[in-house]
């Protein structure tokens, strides 16, 4: 991934992503989190969209030239295998319900992560675990589920009815100060709260790198004072980003030209102008490192079935950097996967029609539909955002941004009931053969309530702190992660079982290069 990030940039400045350049026309870039450089290239606070304008642009030109057969509005639900080895998936037209199977030689699942898990999170609410899971069901093992990143600029939650939560860039925490009153409970207006009155605690606890440093430390310390009845807001759980000594020194106009765009977009959704008052902000999920297992080629403990991006486990462990996402998702697309799966298709004979008529194909389109008919025949009187909200809120607050063994245990005490729940009382209107978004949701959380039962285990499992899984046993007396490289420095993948109790599998570490230490950000 390393080798091919700088052709990354040359791919998509080809595909016509506007990244940001100095006044002599070369490339610009900045500084994210848990860096003290100027490392990632930038396209304004959108770089994410614009990338995906690019990669969707390019696609489309592909579609026009008939080189690419497209499928909108489907759901993949299931998997086919032939002799062990991944041979077509199952889909779901979200349109008329018409459950159909489509044959390949090879399957490529590009599907991206699960932090729909916890109800509540920045990624597109039809973000789901289904083509994964399903894959997990069929024997591809799903690795260190429990490692999900929280974000720590997000606007905070409103309300108990809100679905969906909006990111902020992290680019804000280059020129923005994070702090919360001294005081607690402190309900004066931000204006009103005189310098010696506020704690940056930030830059007080990280005086080298301040407010850049990496995103779970920040959202753990935001947790801690919010906790500690520092935070502001009307719900208590958010903290301030301020700008104003940065429009002081440099003037308004050099923060409108560098975060414009975010700063009209919060004063959309807040109804504050940033300008003038500091933005509130609070942690919320935003990626999971965990994923499919994979091998160097990015195929999965399925022959034939490949996992690229977000979907899978490789690259970022437990702590993912402020903009390796996008260059893992673009170095597997375009860089990796291309090669390896022409590799795996030169050793397999070429599936005919007798493939896509036999027994496999029509026993999994078979079982979908059951699947289907069972949950559309359940009939019972709560709606599906009410459990997935009761079980986002179990994740959250018990495999979240921090946890204990006591939380976890109660977890895995309380998500079976939440199963149970499910399927005695959730209830389906409409038709399964119609557009019918409750049906939808349904096949998803289904999956959802399974891989938190595993999120669950894997937490407990791992007895020690490591990037963005703090276990409260295991920390240092500055409440610091406190790592244990002896025992845990392997990669968890565990494998289904349909009772329930997943096998643990371990793939040792290995370093050759460079050698183990806790880096310090003080």
């Amino acid at each position: 991934m390393a080798e091919t990030s700088v052709n990354i940039i040359d791919q998509c400045v080809a595909q016509g992503v506007p990244f940001a350049r100095e006044y002599g026309g070369l490339l610009d870039n900045r500084s994210f989190g848990g860096v003290q450089v100027s490392r990632t290239f930038y396209a304004r606070g959108q770089t994410g969209q614009q990338l995906l304008l690019g990669a969707y642009s390019a696609l489309s030109r592909q579609l026009k030239t008939e080189k690419v057969r497209f499928f909108p509005r489907h759901d993949m639900l299931d998997v086919v295998l032939l002799d062990g080895k991944a041979k077509g998936v199952v889909t779901r037209n979200l349109l008329n319900g018409e459950i159909k199977a489509h044959q390949a030689d090879a399957v490529i699942l590009a599907t991206g992560g699960y932090g729909n898990v916890y109800y509540l999170s920045t990624n597109a609410m039809a973000s789901n675990v289904t083509a994964n899971w399903r894959a997990h069901r069929k024997g591809a093992l799903f690795a260190n589920p429990s490692f999900t990143q929280i974000h720590p600029t997000c606007i905070p939650v409103k309300n108990n009815f809100q679905s969906k939560l909006t990111l902020m860039s992290e680019s804000l925490r280059n020129d923005g100060r994070v702090w919360v009153p001294k005081q607690k409970n402190d309900k004066r207006k931000p204006n009103e709260i005189p310098e010696q009155e506020r704690d940056y605690y930030l830059e007080r606890i990280y005086p080298a790198f301040g407010n850049l440093v990496p995103r779970d430390v920040a959202s753990r310390r935001a947790k801690e004072v919010c906790d500690n009845g520092q935070g502001v807001g009307p719900t208590g759980f958010a903290v301030y980003l301020d700008f104003k000594h940065v429009i002081q020194n440099k003037g308004e106009g050099y923060v409108r030209e560098k975060y414009g765009n975010l700063f009209d977009m919060y004063q959309n959704i807040a109804d504050e102008n940033p300008y003038k008052t500091p933005m509130k902000i609070y942690p919320a999920v935003h990626y999971t490192m965990g994923g499919l297992w994979v091998d160097y080629n990015l195929m999965t403990t399925i022959p034939g079935l490949f996992s690229i991006g977000e979907s899978n486990f490789s690259d970022h462990g437990a702590n993912r950097l402020g903009a390796s996402a996008l260059m893992q998702g673009l170095a597997d697309g375009y860089f990796i996967v291309p090669h390896t799966i022409t590799d795996y298709l030169s050793k397999e004979k070429p599936g005919n029609q007798d493939t896509a008529n036999s027994e496999a194909f029509k026993n999994a389109v078979n079982k979908t539909e059951k699947d289907i008919n069972k949950i559309m025949n359940i009939k019972g009187d709560m709606v599906v955002d009410e459990i997935h909200r009761e079980l986002g809120k179990v994740v959250w607050d018990k495999v979240g941004m921090s946890r204990n063994s006591r939380g976890l245990k109660e977890a895995l005490d309380i998500i079976p009931k939440i199963k149970e729940k499910f399927w005695n009382n959730v209830f389906i209107p409409g038709s399964k053969n119609d557009y019918n978004q409750e049906l939808e949701k349904a096949l998803r959380l289904k999956d959802f309530i399974e891989l938190a039962e595993l999120m669950a285990f894997d937490a407990l499992d791992r007895n020690e702190s490591c990037g963005a899984h703090f276990r409260e046993e295991f920390q240092t007396k500055e409440n610091e992660a406190k790592r244990n490289d002896i025992e845990f420095m392997y990669v968890a993948a565990w494998k289904y079982n349909a009772d329930g109790k997943p096998n643990l599998f371990k793939e040792d570490l290995k370093y050759k290069h460079v050698k183990l230490k806790t880096r310090s950000y003080k």
